[in-house]
This record gives structure tokens, sequence and C-alpha cells, in this order.
């Protein structure tokens, strides 16, 4: 196959892969039918008794499929109890609702509360099987026609809180990746020839570009699905997970003084592809390097991202993530603007392939050290 026809085949797959990456947010953002009883007029309070009887807060979400299925439990306990009020809140439809969600959050001390979440009296459930299995208990509980109930309440530990500077020192670590570093070292280098530097600061900032918008959108297209699908306690778990063991073995690299490429890199027989689109020197083609390593780099080096979009889809909706997902990516390609206006400034492209190499087993081992750090606090907040 020519290389022609080879840069042909691979923009026309570059092209299919933006458009499925685009669609999960598509979708997201489209008006859903309600999916039951909520009344998006009333007045939106932390009261949680009404007549001396308790009020049930039933949050969920359009497009998790485990809230779906908690409601028609809610129904018929609500049929069978009609003097207990339910009120039904969506959270990604109804920004009062969210408002809300957030307050009951904090006023009983509940740091991870994925929909679907229950909060009745003194008592918290989240997930069908904690609100089917505990509904009930906590009712009685709360009206004295039962025992006290061992379920979490306004005395349980609160989870940690995903805050900004959070994003920012995880989404810097990430960047620092030698990855994305090599690319764009070994970019410039093959435009020395042209002997143009104003040509060489727009390959690379073309290259940057594509970068940050493959990446902010996987994370996009990835934080709807979990969202859609309910499933941010698991993704959690196994973001944790990837986190530990990723961590793991980017600090037993450095440990066993292992020189190579990282086992956590683009894979060796991805690596002439890119080199193809590199020698081209074109605009285009810097735009589809960019696009390429974000391909070959997420899969092998994205545990931090996993691990910040696990605890995101946690806390807030797809909507209220959106800030926190470019305040990550812009951070996450800042090391590759310092390294181009770096260059911009005089610096030989020599020397900062040097420092990358002379750094690589420094930054494996704080890439290690956040991992690990970013997997135990996605455990506390599932299992804490």
């Amino acid at each position: 196959m020519s290389a022609q026809n080879r840069y042909e085949r691979y923009s026309r797959q570059l092209v299919v892969l933006l458009i499925l990456l685009l669609l999960p947010a598509l979708v997201a953002a489209e008006p859903l039918p309600s999916a039951g009883p909520v009344d998006g007029n009333e007045a939106f309070s932390p009261v949680l008794f009404e007549d001396g009887k308790p009020v049930i807060y039933y949050f969920f979400n359009h497009n998790c499929g485990e809230c779906l299925r908690t409601i028609p439990f809610i129904v018929e306990y609500q049929q069978a109890h009609p003097d207990i009020t339910v009120r039904y809140l969506d959270i990604r439809e109804d920004p009062d609702a969210f408002a809300l969600f957030q307050v009951l959050k904090e006023y009983y001390g509940v740091g991870f509360a994925p929909v679907p979440t229950v909060f009745v009296g003194n008592y918290s459930l989240s997930g069908y099987n904690d609100i089917t299995n505990g509904l009930d208990a906590a009712v009685k509980g709360t009206t004295g026609e039962g025992p006290q109930p061992d379920l979490p309440g306004r005395d349980g530990v609160s989870g940690s809180t995903l805050t900004i500077p959070l994003v920012i020192a995880a989404a810097l670590v990430d960047g620092i990746n030698p990855c994305a570093f090599a690319v764009l070292i070994f970019l410039m280098l093959s435009l020395m020839s042209l002997d143009s530097r104003k040509r060489m600061l727009m390959v690379g900032a073309v290259f940057i570009s594509a970068v940050f918008l493959f990446y902010f959108f996987s994370g996009l297209g990835l934080f709807s699905v979990i969202q859609f699908a309910g499933i941010s306690r698991l993704i959690s778990l196994v973001a944790a997970v990837i986190a530990l063991a990723a961590g793991a073995i980017s600090i037993l690299s450095v440990v066993r003084g292992e020189q190579g490429p990282a086992l956590l890199s683009i894979p060796e027989s991805k690596k002439g592809i890119i080199d193809q689109y590199i020698q081209k020197g074109s605009l285009p083609a810097a735009f589809i390097v960019g696009i390429l390593v974000g391909m070959f780099e997420l899969p092998c080096t994205g545990g931090i991202y996993l691990a910040i979009l696990a605890l995101l889809s946690n806390q807030m909706t797809l909507t209220a993530g959106i800030p926190y997902l470019l305040v990550y990516n812009f951070f996450f390609i800042l090391p590759l603007i310092i390294i181009l206006a770096v260059f911009a400034f005089g610096l030989p492209v020599e020397r900062l392939d040097a420092w990358r190499t002379g750094s690589r087993r420094g930054i494996r081992l704080i890439m290690g050290a956040v991992m690990i750090l970013l997997g135990i606090i996605l455990l506390f907040e599932v299992l804490i």
C-alpha cells in the first residue's frame, strides 16, 4: 500500500473515531422524556417530615439504568404506605433537584452518594440493593414503629470531595508522561530542515490542540456512558484497581532500574504509523499525529484520567463535570505548551530531548505515586 493510500485510510478512520466519540455527548445533550412522577414545579427544601410523617427523597437520573429499575419499587412502596410522601427528583433534568441533592449530601455527611439515592429521616441509602432491602427499616426506624436499623445515617463517614487542586495536580502529573513529550520533540526535530520557526510553532500548536480535543471528547464520551449506564460504582472500583496496578508497575520499573521504554507507553508496533505522519510535516498531518498519540496513549497511560472520570461521575452530573474536564485537559497539555514555548525562545530541541531522557525515571516515579494515591482515594470513596 502506498504512503498516500495509508494516509487517506488513517484519515478516514480518524474521522469515524471522532464522530463516535462525539455521539455520547450529543445523546446526553438531548432532552429525555420523564421516567417517573417528577413534579418539576415543586419548591424544593430539605424538609424531612410532613404532618409528623417522614418524607422520602428519591434522587435519580433518567440515564441511569439502576435508577429506572428502582422506581417501580419506590412506587409500589408508596402505594402500600399512602401516608408516606415520596418526592421523585431527577438531578439531570432539574437544576433545583441537583442543588437539593448537594444540600442533603452535605446535611447527611455523605461524600459518595451516586444515584439512585434515598434520604429518609436520619438515613441515606444508595443503589438498588440497599434501597430495596433497607427502605422499610429506615422508615420504621424513623417513625418509631420498629428498631433503629443498622443503616448509614447522618453520623456516617463522609467520603472525599473532588477539588480543582486535585484535578489540576492529577492532570499535570498525567501531562508529564514521556510519550507525548517524545512525539512533540521528534516532530520538532523532523521540521528543523524547514528553517522556519514560525512554521514549526504552528505545527506544534496543531499537534497539541489535537491531543487536547481527543482527550477532552474521550473523557466526555466516557463520562456520559458511565452516567447513562448508571455504573459509576463499578467504574470506580475498576479505575481504582487499574490506578493501583499501573502505579505499582511504574514504581517497580524505577526500583528495578529498568532503562528501556516504560511498560505503560505507546506500543512499538504503533510508532511506525506515527512516524509516517511526522515526516509529512504538514498541519493536517500534525493534527492526525495528535489524534494518533491520544488513541495509542490513552489505553496505556490513561489510569489517572480514568480515576478522575470515576470521581467526577460519582459526585456530579455530566453538565456539572464539563468545567472539570476542561480544566483537567488544559493542565494535561500545559507541559506540552511549555515545551513548545521554551523551543520558541530558542532552546535547542536536542537539549529538550536530553532532558526528557534524563528525567524518565523521575517522571515514572511521580506518575506511579499519584496513580496509587488516586486509587486509594477511589477505594475510600466507594467502600467507606
